[in-house]
């Protein structure tokens, strides 16, 4: 029979996986208390919750909010992480991290889901190395604007042409 402080707890991650947009599952196998307590820190400095719990009540949470597929991946030393922020911000720091620790520990990024869309933990770092939403929003828009502000540099120079021109004519016409 399950308690009510397991009821309240699975109900409580069901709520963290329906209203994350980003789900990060890692294994933290070999890290230390320190290690972790320092990783959470600079999670939760970006706006991501790093949660530890029991898998089976992990399990049961993630099968509520629709994340059948991570319960495979739910097994052994696991952890969470929950964002709503830019994918990469988190991934950046569970990635970074975790290479720092390769030396000493196993620590990896299981699986990730961006919008409840499963990605392997293997994509992980092409996800870290990626810039700042922001950065590829103005990249964009750059390459946008390039094409345009030529199209006006060009008809500006016509423009300019055709003044040039009629004065020139206006000019000589005066002369006469």
């Amino acid at each position: 029979m399950p308690t009510q402080a397991k009821i309240d707890l699975v109900a409580s991650l069901t709520d963290r996986f329906s209203e994350a947009d980003n789900v990060f599952v890692t294994d933290y196998a070999g890290l230390t208390v320190a290690q972790i307590t320092k990783l959470r820190k600079e999670l939760r400095d970006q706006g991501v919750k790093l949660v530890v719990a029991k898998n089976t009540l992990m399990r049961i949470a993630a099968k509520d909010a629709g994340y059948e597929d991570a319960v495979e991946h739910l097994i052994g030393p696991t952890a969470v992480a929950f964002s709503n922020a830019d994918p990469n911000v988190p991934a950046k720091i569970l990635y970074d991290a975790y290479k720092e620790f390769k030396e000493i520990a196993k620590p990896e990024i299981k699986a990730f889901y961006i919008d409840k869309q499963a990605f392997s933990g293997a994509d992980a770092e092409r996800i870290a190395k990626l810039p700042p939403r922001e950065v590829l929003l103005s990249q964009l828009i750059s390459t946008i604007e390039g094409p345009i502000v030529s199209l006006v540099g060009t008809l500006d120079g016509i423009i300019q042409e055709l003044v040039g021109t009629v004065d020139a004519l206006a000019a000589k016409k005066g002369e006469e």
